[in-house]
């Protein structure tokens, strides 16, 4: 979330090194890598983000230690093709189906983290009933459709937070 900071004079890779040092949990997606057309490079953020985070978790102090990490993965093992370091590793698969995403991280929130919370089904239901409430708040507000997707991330979590107040 480097870019919940708009601090132009920060750089991106300073912003994400503080993410991970000061983050108890982190979930990364690889399935988001492989290059889309012929000549097209693959995508390596995700992955380098998730070695900073098995970094410190390995190598760090304190609470970095106990550092909790999801991995997500659209289809099973396709990441041991260019990750065989993680071959070992539980990888949580989703299919590109966005309802099983939200199962894997509720899963991975509830058993390893241990937060309650209600089903995936349940879960997806609220997340598209933000969406839906708050395209038609920014909507009413002056915001146009083409400037909807492009809503800052701080100002996006400002309208999360404020939807789950009065919703949740």
């Amino acid at each position: 979330m480097a870019a919940e900071r708009l601090n132009s004079g920060e750089t991106r890779f300073s912003k994400i090194v503080e993410l991970v040092r000061e983050s108890k949990y982190a979930i990364h997606d690889l399935s988001r890598i492989k290059a889309k057309r012929a000549g097209e490079y693959f995508r390596f953020n995700m992955p380098f983000e998730l070695g900073l985070d098995v970094g410190c978790s390995c190598f760090g102090t304190g609470e970095q230690l106990s550092k909790r990490c999801l991995i997500l993965e659209k289809e099973p093992y396709r990441y041991q093709i260019a990750l065989s370091d993680l071959s070992s590793s539980d990888i949580a698969v989703h299919h590109d189906e966005p309802v099983r995403v939200v199962a894997a991280v509720r899963h991975w929130l509830v058993n390893d983290v241990g937060i309650d919370l209600p089903g995936p089904s349940g879960l997806f239901d609220q997340f598209t009933q933000f969406m839906a409430d708050n395209y038609d708040d920014l909507l009413s507000h002056g915001f146009n459709k083409t400037e909807i997707p492009n809503l800052p991330v701080p100002e996006l979590i400002k309208y999360m937070r404020e939807w789950v107040a009065a919703n949740i």
